[in-house]
C-alpha cells in the first residue's frame, strides 16, 4: 500500500488541503493530514502550544504510515513544507512535494500589491465579497503573537535540514504569493541533495494555488511526479 502524509500550514487546518487529500484518496492510498496541535480554529488553542508540538504530531503520523505502508509520500504546504522537509531529512520518504513552503516568508512587494487591491475593493464596497481577503482576515483574528514567535523559531531551527534531503523532490510556488517569496522555493531547490528534483512556478498563482484556476494543473503535476 502507498501512504501519503500531508502537512497543513500555519493557522490552517486539514480542510484547507482537502482538494489534494480527496484527489489522492481516489487512488485508494492511505492519505492522512493530521490537525497540528492548537490548530482547532481558536485563538486560545494556539496560545498553549509550541512548534515542537507541531513537529511531534507530524512525526507520529509519519511513523504510523511507515509502519503500515510499503512507500510513503509526503506533501508539505506553507509551514507544513518546513515540517515536511524535516521529516524527509530524517525518515525514508519515497517522494516529497513542497507547495508554497515557508523556509522564508513574506513577499512584501506582492503583499503590498494585494493590500492595494483590497483597499480599492474596500472603497468600492466589494471587500465583503472577496473570499481570499475574508479567508486571511479570519486567520489573523485567531493568531496570537506567541504562536507567531513559535513559527519564526521553528523556521530558523528546521531550515538547515533542507540540506539533508535526498528524496526525489518537487518544489512548487506561485509567482504572486504574498506570504512566501520566490527565494524560498529557490533556496530549497538549490540546497536539497536530491538527484531527482524539480522546481516549478505557477505564473498567476498566489499562496493557496489550488484555490485558483491552476488547481487541475497542480493536481496533474503531483500525479505525474508520484508516478
Amino acid at each position: 500500500m502507498i501512504g501519503c502524509l500531508i502537512v497543513h500550514g500555519f493557522v490552517g487546518a486539514p480542510d484547507e488541503t482537502a482538494e489534494i487529500e480527496n484527489h489522492l484518496r481516489d487512488k485508494n492510498w492511505l492519505v492522512y493530514c493530521p490537525e497540528l496541535p492548537g490548530h482547532d480554529g481558536t485563538k486560545d488553542g494556539l496560545k498553549s502550544v509550541s512548534y515542537k508540538h507541531w513537529v511531534y504530531k507530524a512525526e507520529v503520523a509519519m511513523k504510523e504510515l511507515l509502519s503500515r505502508c510499503e512507500k510513503v509520500y509526503v506533501i508539505g504546504f506553507s509551514m507544513g513544507g518546513v515540517i515536511a522537509s524535516f521529516l524527509a531529512a530524517k525518515y525514508p520518504v519515497e517522494k516529497l512535494v513542497l507547495i508554497s513552503s515557508a523556509v522564508y516568508y513574506l513577499n512584501m512587494k506582492q503583499l503590498m500589491q494585494d493590500m492595494k487591491g483590497w483597499l480599492i475593493e474596500s472603497i468600492r464596497g466589494d471587500l465583503a465579497e472577496d473570499d481570499i481577503f475574508q479567508f486571511y482576515k479570519a486567520k489573523i483574528q485567531r493568531l496570537p503573537m506567541a504562536a507567531t514567535l513559535e513559527f519564526v523559531k521553528m523556521v530558523k531551527r528546521l531550515r538547515p535540514h533542507v540540506n539533508q534531503i535526498t528524496a526525489p523532490t518537487l518544489v512548487i510556488q506561485g509567482k504572486n504569493d504574498g506570504l512566501v517569496p520566490e527565494k524560498s522555493a529557490e533556496y530549497i531547490y538549490d540546497h536539497i541533495q536530491s538527484k531527482e528534483k524539480e522546481l516549478y512556478f505557477f505564473p498567476e498563482a498566489k499562496h493557496y494555488i489550488w484555490f485558483g484556476e491552476e488547481k487541475d494543473e497542480l493536481l496533474e503535476m503531483i500525479d505525474g511526479f508520484f508516478h
